[in-house]
């Protein structure tokens, strides 16, 4: 079948998938959904009683391959309706059922069949399963709601990796053997870093090393926040409907809000900041003096995200972002941008990222404001990008109904691509909020306000980046920086003193005098992702040295303690980007 294109072939393979389950399953009261292909292979959606396992997956791969040598032919065959309800209702396929009475009453109903196994399809397929390369596999299952529809029945959905070659095949594999050792829910429990609790669903609780890192990420953007002239603003968590209702959350979102009721009046629990900070510049009068005013926010936020589209910290219920809204005359969106964008690769670079893609999505056909206004935004977010000299695609059509913007785009160690940044330009908030300041020649004008966010929600991100990173942190960001391991107990007292010395450096130092062998100290030092492990024996005592080994690698050498502590001054000074250590 290599003379057929990828996609016809992977979906002839979820067909051969759901023969091979009814094969594997006769007495189970199978009935079949979908089963489309999807990027990387296909997948097929069963509503079946017994849970599949892995070894029932690696049944059904073996049998799909069976059948693929019964060179069983494939064909095509055209049912009147009444014809097609009767098959499938007297066959029990009564999601096939649905799907028929919605088509069409005068469309063609067709069916593709391999043996004894018979499926709604409108193809196309190959001719006989012989033609059907073995370079697939069946990776997992998932609960799936049928048609998407959580008030419908949970189904069973398995997932196929497929490709053109066994080389792609394996490399695909291989890729996702990375991504799940990388899993940041599985890093975050192995290194005590956050958890989840189902008496508070998709709200992470962080414990003391991941609280550190967390912390530090928002310590990071203060002191960015501080060279780029941001103001880091506080406000409150509940607010009066009426805000929402002024803002028009409560009429577009207010299915994703939480509400409650108290002294007669109903509160709604702040889901974003930008209506706080429209009340706040209202509340005093700007001139084109003040402007731009840049007001940046970590207030915590609360959304209500349904429970299927829920992923460890990469989809929460409660979260902080590294918020920030600019209020800005219109004739100076361009030089803005270009402080933005500077900004965002300074912090995206610092941070490893560097294959970084930016999209440029233009007005939507339902949108608010002039066309004129529309015009000069776009104009000022394209002008400032072409400034910058960077790249971008631009897609039409993609903007928010209040304005164009700019979705920047990182790619990770494996390379995942995650949407981080966006930088929105907005003429309807400062509308709604009758919003204005004194321009330059004594008149009223109404603001424009970019909302932008750098790393996003900061939980997504520290999901995000603990992936990127493999869970082993650069040494600034380390809850633990080194572990000092004497090689036996009479080395301990210099150990201790050696902590001592390094923690009133600044240095996030401990030691291990567990009574382990030192092969289990050192395994346990690298699970665990520390930058530095420092060996203390004799020698290193008469030397006043250690044994220095960083994470990752085999050999180690001897240093001497004050080689060791300007190697970590060094290393710590990497906390802020080298652009902006020098920076006047």
């Amino acid at each position: 079948m290599s003379n057929y294109p990828l996609d016809t072939i992977r979906h002839s393979q979820a067909h051969l998938m759901a023969q091979a389950v009814m094969r594997v399953f006769p007495n189970q009261k199978l009935r079949l959904g979908i089963g489309p292909t999807i990027e990387h292979g296909f997948y097929y959606d069963i509503e079946m009683e017994h849970r599949l396992t892995d070894d029932d997956l690696k049944e059904i791969e073996a049998l799909m391959k069976k059948i693929i040598k019964e060179k069983l032919p494939i064909e095509r065959t055209t049912l009147q309706r009444d014809e097609a309800l009767k098959f499938f209702q007297e066959s029990n396929q009564l999601l096939k059922v649905e799907l028929i009475e919605e088509l069409p009453a005068d469309e063609e109903i067709s069916c593709y069949q391999q043996g004894e196994f018979i499926d709604l399809c409108r193809g196309p397929h190959g001719e006989n399963t012989s033609q059907l390369p073995t370079n697939f596999k069946l990776l997992n299952t998932a609960g799936a709601y049928w048609r998407g529809d959580s008030d419908r029945q949970m189904l069973q959905r398995i997932y196929a990796a497929s490709f053109g070659d066994r080389k792609e095949l394996k490399q695909h594999l291989h890729f996702l053997e990375e991504a799940k050792k990388r899993d940041h829910r599985k890093l975050g429990n192995e290194l005590t870093l956050f958890h989840f609790d189902q008496l508070a669903p998709a709200s992470p609780f962080f414990m003391p090393k991941g609280a550190f890192v967390y912390n530090q990420l928002i310590d990071f953007m203060r002191r960015i926040y501080k060279h780029y002239g941001y103001q880091e603003v506080i406000t409150p968590q509940i607010l009066d409907s009426q805000l929402w209702h002024t803002s028009g959350h409560y009429q577009n979102y207010k299915d994703d809000m939480y509400f409650i009721n108290a002294d007669q009046r109903e509160w709604g629990v702040k889901p974003m900041n930008c209506p706080c900070h429209m009340l706040m510049f209202k509340h005093y009068k700007y001139s084109y003096r003040d402007l731009p005013l840049r007001y940046a926010d970590f207030g915590r936020l609360h959304r209500y995200e349904k429970s299927g589209t829920l992923a460890g910290l990469t989809r929460v219920r409660t979260f902080c972002q590294d918020d920030a809204h600019i209020f800005i005359a219109i004739k100076d969106i361009q030089d803005e941008i270009v402080a933005l964008m500077e900004m965002f690769f300074t912090v995206y670079r610092h941070f490893k990222f560097e294959n970084i893609q930016i999209n440029l999505s233009t007005r939507p056909d339902k949108r608010v404001g002039e066309e004129s206004a529309w015009d000069q935004a776009e104009s000022a977010l394209k002008d400032a990008l072409d400034r910058s000299d960077y790249q971008y695609t631009v897609k039409e059509g993609d903007g928010a109904f209040y304005g164009p913007k700019i979705d920047i785009e990182i790619s990770d160690a494996i390379g995942r691509f995650h949407q981080l940044g966006t930088i929105q330009l907005d003429f309807q908030l400062p509308l709604r909020f009758d919003l204005s300041f004194t321009n330059s020649e004594g008149e009223s004008e109404q603001p424009v306000v970019i909302h932008r966010a750098l790393l996003g929600s900061l939980e997504r991100f520290f999901g995000i980046y603990l992936e990127h990173v493999g869970g082993a942190y650069p040494f600034w960001l380390a809850p633990t920086q080194a572990t000092i391991v004497p090689i036996n107990e009479s080395h301990l007292p210099f150990c201790i003193k050696l902590q001592e010395q390094l923690s009133k450096n600044g240095f996030r130092v401990n030691v291990d005098d567990r009574n382990e062998t030192m092969g289990q100290k050192t395994r346990q030092i690298q699970k665990s992702k520390i930058p530095y492990m420092l060996a203390v024996g004799d020698r290193e005592i008469e030397a006043n040295a250690v044994s220095i080994r960083a994470y990752g690698e085999k050999g180690s050498n001897s240093t001497s303690i004050n080689e060791l502590v300007e190697l970590f001054l060094t290393l710590q000074l990497e906390e802020m980007p080298q652009e902006l250590r020098t920076k006047k």
